[in-house]
């Protein structure tokens, strides 16, 4: 690998994992509160299985942005970097909202829009770097995952 592409996946790896690290740590004490005091929906996994889960997921989305950012310069190369960051900054204030707000129903609609954006930043990735789409799958189905249990918390917690 070379040094310029080494460095890329790392920035691109980095920045992904640092908004979901800075995100796990500004809703600290709302997801203890959250495991203490709120009735969850069946299926929901014990707590350990989140940050491991979105560290995975987290490295899955800076590997992609690295392959799109390390193709030729082009329109859908641009609007695919966008979509990354945008769908980015919506996932990081998802957990805010719904930890540290605990407003259920807001976090379930928000989610939803992150839904759609990561939906469409994998076409865009598609068009770009097939690969780079195809990693975003397990993202993808963790979302739609959250948002059943996103809803199942707001019924629940009226």
């Amino acid at each position: 690998m070379k040094k310029k592409t080494w460095k890329a996946y790392a920035v691109w790896i980095a920045l992904a994992v640092a908004v979901g690290g800075i995100s796990g740590w500004l809703t600290k004490e709302g997801t203890e509160i959250y495991n203490a005091t709120i009735e969850k929906p069946p299926l929901s996994p014990p707590s350990i299985v989140f940050p491991i889960v979105w560290s995975i997921l987290f490295v899955l989305m800076g590997v992609g942005a690295a392959k799109v950012y390390l193709s030729p310069s082009s329109e859908d190369r641009s609007r695919s970097l966008l979509l990354f960051i945008i769908q980015l900054a919506v996932n990081f204030f998802w957990s805010i909202i719904f930890f540290n707000f605990e407003n259920f129903g807001l976090a379930f609609f928000w989610l939803l829009a992150l839904w759609g954006l990561i939906l469409w930043m994998m076409l865009s990735f598609y068009k770009v770097d097939k690969i780079a789409a195809l990693l975003q799958i397990p993202y993808f189905l963790w979302v739609t995952f959250a948002a059943y249990l996103n809803f199942g918390v707001w019924m629940l917690n009226r």
